[in-house]
C-alpha cells in the first residue's frame, strides 16, 4: 500500500460487512438490491431493495462489533427515521417512481468476538 492510498478504517470495515451481511439476507428472503450506498447531499441510503409484491424498501443498516454503545437500532431515532423517509422521496422523485409503495426499514448486525454475528430486521418502522 503506496502512502496515498488510504486503508479503510476499522468502523467502515465493519459498516460494509454489515451492509453486505444484510444485502444477503434480504437477497435470501427474495428481495432484489437495486442500489447500494445512494447519497446525495442530504444524506445517503444504504440499501434499496424491491420484494416479491414490488414493495421498495429503504433500509438503514447499523452495525456494531459490541453493546458498548447500546443496540445498534438504538441509533435510529425519530429524526434518523424521518430524515431517511425525505430520502427515500428524494429517490423516489429521482427515479421517476413518486407514487409507489414504499417501506423504511432497519437492520441491525451485532458481531460477537468469535466472528459470529446476529441480524436484526425490521420492517416499515414510520
Amino acid at each position: 500500500m503506496t502512502a496515498t492510498q488510504k486503508r479503510p478504517s476499522r468502523n467502515r470495515q465493519i459498516g460494509a460487512f454489515g451492509e453486505a451481511t444484510i444485502a444477503q439476507h434480504l437477497e435470501t428472503l427474495g428481495y432484489d438490491i437495486i442500489e447500494r450506498n445512494w447519497r446525495i447531499k442530504e444524506g445517503e441510503i444504504d440499501l434499496i431493495a424491491c420484494d416479491s409484491q414490488s414493495l421498495l424498501h429503504f433500509v438503514e443498516v447499523k452495525t456494531r462489533s459490541s453493546l458498548a454503545f447500546g443496540d445498534p437500532l438504538e441509533a435510529i431515532n425519530r429524526d434518523k427515521a424521518r430524515r431517511l423517509q425525505r430520502l427515500a422521496l428524494a429517490w423516489l422523485a429521482t427515479h421517476h417512481q413518486l407514487g409507489s409503495d414504499f417501506s423504511i426499514d432497519v437492520a441491525a448486525v451485532l458481531l460477537a468476538a468469535d466472528g459470529s454475528h446476529t441480524i436484526d430486521f425490521r420492517e416499515n418502522i414510520l
